[in-house]
């Protein structure tokens, strides 16, 4: 347990946070999910459209702080050669 206020209110921030930033990741991994799925299906319409979502997702992630830009970065470059191939 936490010895002083403000002990108390960081580790109350960090469930909250925790929470948060656990079903942005969640939701990263079905988005990632729905693209892997539109590329071996290999509907063009439909791969854009995912890679376009997912990367936003991606972006508004790591301006939260729940992913490091550089990792954004990466992950979108991956995905991009997989939409170019």
């Amino acid at each position: 347990m936490a010895n002083n206020k403000s002990a108390a209110k960081r580790s109350r921030q960090t469930l909250v946070n925790t929470a948060r930033n656990a079903s942005v990741v969640t939701s990263l991994k079905t988005q990632q999910k729905k693209f892997r799925s539109a590329v071996q299906e290999g509907k063009k319409e439909t791969i854009y459209s995912a890679f376009v979502a997912l990367s936003s997702s991606l972006d508004k992630a790591a301006k939260k702080g729940v992913l490091h830009k550089n990792s954004v970065n990466r992950r979108k470059s991956a995905l991009a050669k997989s939409l170019v191939a």
